[in-house]
């Protein structure tokens, strides 16, 4: 094992450093088996999450999902040993299902759209699997996954600006093809969803923040301390990807995002315990409020907000309803507040509670009827909520919510590897190079003294998950998750692999 740690290693370190890509490419694939192909696929679609080449879902249609499971069952001896290691979460599946009994046996089920719920828990597992299968359990080398990565989002960055500039010089042929090509699309002026914005290859618009900080600015965490060059280039992507989204006005929530991962990377970086870093820190948390307001006073849309409120937008007061909706049918049943009502029946949430939530907005001196509406226009097939939170409550309840929390928390403290020998000489991970000495059984004896090298991801020898930096990343996810209700979406599975991998800050 310890050899083919070295090996995979030397593949791909210093390639990076002016040698022709193509050849360390070629040098890559001939050293691994022919189903890594999957896996850089699945890399390379991570982007592309709203064409019609996609697997449906409402408002998502990726592709990667379904290429990450291509690449599990590719490897299906060693996926035991991942599925092991991670078993919390790869038993949430059954817990769900469990849990969607009652409320099946009460509502009836709807198959098709409990088909797709179902699927979107598996996809979770079949990102989770890959990615442990790939640079946990084979230990391929990660430096060509990510250089694909990158390269995509750069490609998916580059459609936008085509889009943007289509709408703009009014090029009906460009906006066409786009618009047949996005599954609901939001470039030509008849959207129905609000046109004359890029989307870029992702379901709509407001993804873009889900991308950039809940994949990539957690990758760049992640580089920082094993490559600079890498993590310079995450962040040169995720500033020319936001500042571009911003200034090529392609929605609201990228401002608000931004502002709100500007925050959070500031806490994270920030050295508290200095006290003039401290007070730089602060600095710039107030800066970066500032540039906040200064976001707001700019957005049109984020104005008529403060000016007008909650119905100020259309589109955020329609994710106030689709999300009040199926929490009063939660109160109209209270017993399904626990188990919910099941796998598929979001709808069925709606349904009952869209009364109760009209006469509550009637109540507030807001539009009831746009409550009632939204539950007489969609059906179980296409409702959907914008907010994970109330998809998982309304389907499984509160404890297929505790269930996730939990499963989450417990296998993110899992699956940590010890090396020896670094780059630096110091100790480092799965994602950084050097001789694998050991598994998950041996970090106990490190941790306690037995070696000389730290913990996987601790940098400073120290053990313990729960370091600041996590401890950020944790918060944004969860905050990103407020409005992306896509269950399979690549955030949740890369923290859960990798909150022990990051090198710990002060």
């Amino acid at each position: 094992m310890n050899q083919a740690c070295v090996r995979n290693d030397t593949i791909d370190a210093g390639n990076h450093h002016g040698r022709p890509q193509y050849r360390s490419f070629l040098r890559f694939l001939t050293s691994q088996e022919r189903n890594v192909i999957w896996l850089l696929l699945a890399v390379a679609f991570l982007p592309v999450d709203g064409t019609t080449l996609g697997l449906y879902a409402p408002f998502w249609s990726p592709i990667s999902p379904a290429l990450f499971a291509v690449y599990c069952l590719c490897n299906w001896r060693q996926l035991r040993i991942a599925a092991n290691r991670y078993l919390p979460m790869f038993l949430l599946p059954v817990v769900c299902i469990i849990l969607s009994i009652p409320g099946w046996l009460k509502f009836g089920i709807h198959l098709n759209a409990a088909f797709m719920s179902i699927t979107g828990l598996l996809g979770v597992l079949a990102t989770l699997g890959a990615i442990a299968l790939a640079f946990d359990i084979k230990r391929i080398p990660w430096r060509t996954p990510l250089r694909i990565l990158i390269a995509s989002y750069w490609v998916s960055f580059g459609v936008g600006v085509v889009q943007w500039l289509s709408i703009r010089l009014r090029a009906k042929p460009l906006t066409d093809y786009f618009s047949h090509l996005m599954y609901r699309q939001y470039i030509s002026d008849n959207s129905v969803w609000g046109g004359g914005r890029p989307q870029f290859l992702f379901a709509e618009p407001s993804y873009i923040g889900m991308h950039l900080f809940g994949i990539l600015l957690p990758l760049m965490w992640l580089m920082r301390g094993r490559d600079r060059i890498y993590a310079k280039r995450l962040r040169d992507l995720i500033v020319t990807y936001a500042v571009g989204a911003v200034l090529m006005q392609a929605g609201t929530r990228i401002v608000i995002d931004s502002v709100v991962a500007l925050l959070i990377a500031l806490v994270a970086r920030t050295d508290w315990h200095d006290g003039a870093r401290r007070v730089r820190g602060m600095l710039q948390i107030l800066g970066a409020c500032a540039l906040g307001l200064l976001g707001v006073l700019a957005d049109s849309r984020l104005s008529a907000i403060a000016e007008n409120g909650a119905e100020g937008d259309g589109s955020f007061f329609a994710r106030i309803y689709q999300s009040l909706d199926p929490i009063c049918g939660l109160l109209t049943h209270p017993w399904t507040l626990l188990t919910g009502y099941g796998a598929g029946n979001i709808i069925n949430a709606v349904w009952a509670g869209a009364a109760k939530a009209g006469r509550l907005l009637d109540g507030l001196g807001m539009n009831g009827g746009a409550a009632t509406g939204f539950a007489a226009g969609v059906n179980a097939d296409t409702v959907w909520t914008m907010c994970a939170y109330t998809s998982v409550i309304a389907e499984y309840g509160l404890i297929g919510l505790a269930m996730l929390v939990g499963a989450s928390m417990v296998c993110m403290t899992r699956g940590r590897t010890v090396y020896r020998g670094g780059a630096d000489g110091a100790s480092s991970d799965g994602l950084a190079h050097g001789v694998c000495v050991t598994d998950v059984a041996d970090v106990a004896d490190v941790a306690g003294g037995n070696s000389g090298d730290g913990v996987a991801g601790a940098g400073s020898g120290e053990s313990g998950v729960w370091h600041k930096t996590v401890i950020c990343w944790l918060v944004l996810v969860a905050y990103l998750y407020i409005q992306c209700e896509n269950y399979a979406f690549a955030a949740l599975p890369l923290l859960v692999f990798a909150a022990s991998k990051v090198r710990r800050e002060r």
